[in-house]
C-alpha cells in the first residue's frame, strides 16, 4: 500500500470547522494515511475575540494545536482546506496563510497534490458553494488536483454539496455535527486518500 500524507489545514472561529477538521483527520487516519491537523494563525484583534464568547472559548480549545506552516502543505499528498464562510468567501485568516505560499508555488512544490475543501455557514444559502469555488481558484494556480466528492456516495444526496463538505450551524453557531455530516466528511477524506494513493502508485511505476 502506498503511503499517503494528509494535511488538514483550517480556520475556525466558533468551533464547527474545528470539529469538521478533527473528523476529517480521524477518517484519513482510518484510511491508512499519516495526518497533520493544523489551524492557521489568528488575525482578528484581541478585543474583537473577547467580545464574542464562542470565539474566545474556541481559541482556547485550539490553543495547543500546532499552527500551520508551508511545510505542512509541501509534505502532504492531500491537503484539505477548511474555513467558515465570510461574505461568500474564505476567511481572511486562511487566505493570509495561503498567500504566504508564494515561494513554494514558485518552486512547483504545491502542484500534483490532491486538494478538497470544507466550510460552514449559519444559513443554508449563506455562501457555502461560492466559498468552496473561491478556494478552488487558488488550487488552479497551484496546479493541484481538485478532488471533490461529487455525487459518488448516496450521502451527497442528503448533505447536498458535491463541491466539498459543508455544515449549516444555525443562527447561534451551535448545531452539532449530525450523522450525515460525519458520513460526508468520512467519504471525502477516504476518497481523497484513495485518489492520492492511486496517483502516487501510478507515478512510481
Amino acid at each position: 500500500m502506498t503511503d499517503v500524507n494528509v494535511s488538514v489545514i483550517y480556520y475556525s472561529a466558533s468551533g464547527t470547522t474545528h470539529e469538521m477538521a478533527q473528523r476529517l483527520a480521524q477518517a484519513a487516519e482510518k484510511a491508512g494515511a499519516e495526518v497533520r491537523l493544523r489551524h492557521v494563525a489568528e488575525l482578528a484583534p484581541q478585543e474583537v475575540i473577547e467580545q464574542n464568547g464562542d470565539w474566545a472559548q474556541h481559541r482556547q480549545l485550539v490553543g495547543d494545536e500546532p499552527v500551520a506552516t508551508a511545510d505542512d502543505v509541501v509534505w502532504a499528498d492531500v491537503v484539505l482546506f477548511g474555513s467558515p464562510t465570510r461574505f461568500g468567501n474564505i476567511a481572511s485568516q486562511l487566505k493570509q496563510f495561503i498567500d504566504t505560499l508564494g515561494p513554494q508555488w514558485g518552486e512547483g512544490l504545491l502542484a500534483d497534490k490532491v486538494y478538497a475543501g470544507f466550510t460552514s455557514t449559519q444559513t443554508t444559502h449563506g455562501g457555502q458553494e461560492s466559498t468552496l469555488l473561491a478556494l478552488y481558484n487558488v488550487i488552479y494556480h497551484f496546479g493541484g488536483l481538485i478532488v471533490p466528492p461529487g455525487y459518488t456516495d448516496p450521502v451527497k444526496f442528503a448533505d447536498g454539496n458535491p463541491y466539498g463538505v459543508s455544515k449549516v450551524t444555525g443562527p447561534d453557531n451551535d448545531a452539532p455535527l449530525e450523522d450525515q455530516d460525519m458520513h460526508a466528511l468520512d467519504h471525502m477524506a477516504e476518497r481523497c486518500v484513495d485518489v492520492a494513493r492511486r496517483f502516487k502508485a501510478g507515478s512510481q511505476e
